[in-house]
């Protein structure tokens, strides 16, 4: 800087400058507190009414679980086996949705992981959720991939250790016996890190498709046992496993442990379905489930301690009015004491409320949360429907739209015959659609009721049981659908008795 710029710059400012400066800071405040209020800051403005919402959600595996001691303790004594370098029976979990099976298992796991690493026990447990992974092919190529990984991070702990050992002995002969160690000396600690290292060349990932399964299961094999340890696979929603790709993989599994030679492999699953042992292969099901654990649905009184046990922790203090768990837990357990449902339920009340900028949460809250939840499956289930279950039920849409209620099947099969030609779909026998229909009561859809007319014979007649502006919102969001132009319903003769 020059002795020119450092005197301006050391200069007092004079009266005049002084005031100008002073305005303009005045002016260009007022103009940076209008920008600066974004898009965000109205919403940031009131104080937020949780402490940790993740306590709500259903990947949490809380530290403890209300009412589960007993199933969570019979796990334990299964498993403990683990410890002691055994293999633990295979164990089967069943129970409903939201009935604490994958969190308690999961918390048996993290204690079973946590207690092998302080008694210095080889110890793991894989957790695969076979909704995601369902085939045989996802299954095996994620655990080997797992486990390579771990062998991986095995090698480079054992190879930085034999280089430490190395080092200690530096200045030995290279033939120098090595007290305290299972070498004789340091050309075989040598040799054994060069092992190692070339062990570590050979791992290949697995990739995700395009590989034999034979290939990928012998990577896996070959994986797992690399060294001595016990493995717990947790196999989540295992019915959709053998639902979508057989019995094979747990055949596989099950049966491994007469070839392998290091490690042990026990396989725990878990499922919402009771009877999908019924399907299995008579071998598959007696070495699978030689432990059966049942998960009850939890009653209101139970699913208001679990609500009150989260709350605690998930919302600030006083932030809750005394009718908001009651009434979470109430609704839940009309649907068969699913906790999972309460406590989405209760976050979504919450979230509610914060964005009515509330100071708490209130019984109102839960209610607006109930409809929303609801409003949500519909959507959902509404848009996963085949192409032929959205045109029947665009069909009764069409007909109670333009006043038509009760409907039979008939006057839908015409409007149904109507959209398909508007679309190029194909034409469905009236029977068909008739199944169709009964599918879509099932799901809570319509409610289709069979009535007598008399002379001429029985139908069924046939209601929404959804609102009728979201449904057709979500139907004409699929690009077949949405080409429909405005059919005008033709309506038969209708007699009514």
């Amino acid at each position: 800087m020059s002795n020119d710029d450092t005197d301006s710059a050391d200069e007092p400012p004079t009266e005049d400058q002084d005031f100008d400066l002073d305005l303009d800071e005045v002016v260009l405040d007022e103009d940076d507190d209008e920008d600066s209020k974004g898009l965000f800051d109205d919403l940031l403005s009131g104080e937020p009414i949780f402490e940790n919402k993740e306590v709500l959600r259903p990947s949490y595996t809380p530290h403890e679980l209300p009412h589960r001691k007993e199933h969570i303790n019979k796990m334990a004594t299964i498993l403990v086996a683990a410890l002691r370098g055994e293999t633990p029976s295979n164990i089967l979990i069943y129970g409903k949705t939201g009935t604490g099976k994958t969190a308690s298992a999961k918390f048996v796991s993290q204690e079973l992981e946590s207690t092998s690493q302080r008694y210095d026990v080889p110890c793991e447990v894989e957790y695969i959720n076979c909704e995601v992974t369902d085939t045989q092919y996802r299954v095996l190529a994620q655990l080997a991939n797992k486990f390579i990984e771990e062998n991986e991070a095995y090698i480079d702990e054992r190879v930085a250790e034999l280089e430490g050992v190395l080092e200690e002995v530096e200045d030995a002969r290279p033939s120098a016996v090595l007290p305290e160690t299972e070498f004789d000396s340091t050309d075989a600690v040598r040799e054994r890190i060069d092992g190692l290292r070339a062990d570590r060349e050979e791992f290949e990932e697995v990739p995700m498709t395009g590989w034999p399964t034979d290939r990928v299961y012998s990577v896996f094999f070959d994986a797992v046992d690399y060294h001595e340890r016990v493995v717990v696979i947790m196999l989540d929603e295992i019915d959709k496993l053998v639902e979508k790709s057989g019995d094979d993989t747990l055949y596989n599994l099950s049966r491994m442990n007469s070839e392998l030679q290091n490690s042990r492999v026990s396989i725990m699953g878990i499922s919402n379905d009771l009877k999908f042992t019924d399907f299995l292969d008579p071998r598959v099901k007696s070495s699978l489930g030689e432990e059966e654990i049942v998960f009850p649905p939890y009653d209101a009184n139970q699913l208001r301690d679990i609500l009150q046990h989260r709350a605690d922790v998930a919302f600030k203090p006083d932030a809750l009015t005394d009718d908001v768990i009651p009434l979470c837990a109430a609704f839940a357990a009309q649907e068969h004491g699913d906790a999972r449902r309460a406590l989405d339920l209760l976050r979504t009340a919450g979230e509610l409320a914060e964005r009515d900028q509330a100071d708490t949460v209130d019984e109102g809250h839960v209610r607006k949360a109930q409809d929303k939840i609801e409003l949500d499956r519909v959507v959902e289930v509404v848009r996963t429907l085949p192409t032929q279950s959205k045109l029947v039920l665009f069909s009764i849409i069409s007909l109670e739209k333009n006043g038509v209620h009760n409907v039979n099947t008939g006057e839908v099969y015409n409007i149904y015959k109507r959209l398909c030609e508007e679309i190029y779909a194909d034409v469905l026998t009236q029977r068909r659609v008739t199944d169709l229909i009964s599918e879509l009561d099932m799901l809570g859809i319509v409610n289709a009721v069979v009535v007598s007319k008399g002379r001429y014979g029985r139908t069924k007649e046939i209601s929404l049981s959804v609102p009728i502006e979201e449904t057709e919102a979500v139907l004409l969001s699929d690009s077949r659908l949405g080409d429909i132009d405005d059919v005008q319903p033709f309506v038969q003769a209708r007699f009514d008795n």
